[in-house]
């Protein structure tokens, strides 16, 4: 008995075309920068009083989660070594970024604390705190928010869409439309207007 043949696999590609694909992240993200730019005058309002404060000894702490907490980071580097021109260091921390801390108080007090008692132990009145969360819900930003009120530091947050409780929880926030692959993208660009605004207070050139 001849062997039967073998039946050829049936394709089942159902993967979307690349260009769709691309085309909708691109323009998920073009409609929330369009209101990244409705933000302006907050953008530069933040800059001039961040420059202000930094200038005269204050301190920005920063936090985030995940993508958000590098972005956070990033913004702090920008602000202690230069974004573009020369300039004199800015004191700012990011709260996520040293390991035997953030481990050490997620173990002895639980994760929702680990950036509460960071602000507790460095925030001082006329400080600034800057929390960036794509969902605004997250459990230890909100006591991050919660401490620094209390201390008399002073509160801002980029979130995504509107309303979100730590956008409530804030002196001001910056809420930005869209899904969270584009609201994250968004922040990096938030961060860098907010380092071309305190910038442009100190007198360097963003040109």
């Amino acid at each position: 008995m001849s062997a039967v043949p073998a039946t050829p696999p049936v394709r089942t590609d159902t993967r979307p075309d690349p260009e769709l694909v691309v085309g909708n992240h691109l323009d998920g993200l073009a409609a929330t920068l369009t209101a990244v730019r409705s933000h302006a005058p907050v953008f530069a309002a933040w800059g001039t009083e961040l420059a202000a404060r930094l200038s005269a000894g204050r301190r920005l702490l920063a936090a985030g989660n995940g993508g958000s907490a590098a972005e956070a980071q990033h913004l702090t580097a920008e602000l202690v070594g230069r974004y573009r021109g020369e300039r004199e260091p800015l004191s700012a921390l990011a709260l996520h970024a040293d390991t035997s801390t953030i481990t050490a108080l997620g173990n002895d007090y639980g994760f929702v604390e680990i950036y509460a008692r960071q602000v507790r132990a460095h925030g001082r009145p006329g400080d600034v705190l800057i929390l960036l969360s794509t969902s605004g819900s997250s459990e230890n930003l909100l006591a991050a928010a919660e401490v620094a009120r209390a201390l008399g530091v002073t509160v801002w947050s980029i979130t995504g869409p509107a309303p979100n409780p730590l956008a409530q929880a804030s002196d001001e926030a910056i809420c930005l439309p869209g899904v969270t692959p584009s609201v994250q993208e968004a922040h990096l660009v938030a961060v860098h207007l907010l380092c071309e605004m305190v910038d442009s207070a100190l007198g360097r050139s963003v040109a």
